[in-house]
């Protein structure tokens, strides 16, 4: 992790709009200027695409510079940069508050988030954020103004990770579109009835795109403990015995098992799907999720 952003990943910063906000300016100028590709990455692209020069069509879409490369007529058919309209759910129920060395889940998506709407702003972006719990529907619907990032970091500031998911996502306005759409939930994906599997069906339209960043803790993966524990779900407050060395194996076929099916099932809904552990540095996660997105229509 960049030394800078470690630095910052303290209470008394995260837990205010201009620490949330230099957190997130830190990151994403951070792999801006790492590197000259990088410049090309957004959140809200549209990636070109190109086809042969036909009759009729108008002079001006014509690509000179592909010309120059190949000596043939190609037409521009999209912008490389199309403004859209980004949209940030978060599920913000009690077991997004576990945590490990220090940061809980639901810090490390207010980063991501954060960083994401950062660099939203500076493409010109249209977005919102949509935070979701059994308790409430909090959310700011997507405008592109001057102050609609300030109001995003105040309302993740403010975001407390309570209760459960079970029916929040039964919100009509959640399911409001706005054309052309990203949509990025972020989610430990943990609900007892498949709630949260058919939330996500149900905001996959023919029309947008839906990507889920799945966080998950480096102890949840790999139950490395030693010894028998006594371990409390978050939600429900029930307890169960666990003697960690008789377990694990099993365990992890179980965790590797429930990913796999997470993945594949989100790939035959065309829904993008990428796993961040928590002991993953913030700006590689978001790196990683935005040279994805380069690819994406290629």
């Amino acid at each position: 992790m960049d030394a800078r952003i470690k630095d910052l990943l303290k209470p008394e910063i995260l837990n205010t709009v201009n620490g949330l906000e230099l957190i997130a300016r830190v990151i994403v100028e951070g792999f801006m200027s790492g590197s000259n590709t990088s410049q090309t990455i957004g959140i809200g692209q549209e990636f070109s695409q190109y086809r042969s020069y036909q009759p009729g069509d108008d002079l001006r879409q014509l690509d000179w510079k592909m010309f120059g490369r190949t000596e043939r007529y190609y037409i521009k058919q999209a912008e490389v940069e199309t403004n859209i309209t980004v949209k940030f759910m978060l599920d913000a129920s009690a077991s997004m508050d576990y945590r490990e060395n220090g940061l809980s889940k639901l810090q490390l998506a207010k980063i991501l988030i954060a960083a994401l709407a950062y660099l939203a702003r500076r493409q010109s972006d249209t977005f919102g954020l949509y935070v979701i719990n059994n308790d409430q529907v909090q959310y700011i619907e997507p405008r592109f103004e001057q102050q609609q990032f300030h109001r995003l970091l105040y309302t993740l500031v403010q975001t407390q990770a309570t209760s459960t998911w079970t029916k929040a996502g039964s919100n009509d306005h959640l399911y409001n579109h706005h054309g052309k759409e990203l949509i990025v939930f972020i989610t430990d994906l943990y609900d007892d009835q498949r709630d949260l599997q058919q939330f996500i069906n149900r905001i996959k339209t023919t029309r947008n795109e839906v990507v889920v960043l799945h966080l998950m803790g480096e102890q949840e993966l790999l139950l490395n403990y030693e010894g028998a524990f006594t371990f409390q779900d978050i939600e429900t407050g029930e307890r169960v015995k666990v003697n960690t060395r008789e377990q694990q194996a099993l365990y992890k076929q179980k965790i590797t098992d429930w990913l796999q099916q997470c993945r594949s099932w989100m790939l035959e809904k065309q829904i993008g799907y990428q796993l961040i552990t928590m002991n993953t540095p913030a700006e590689q996660a978001l790196y990683a999720f935005l040279k994805a997105r380069k690819h994406v229509g290629r």
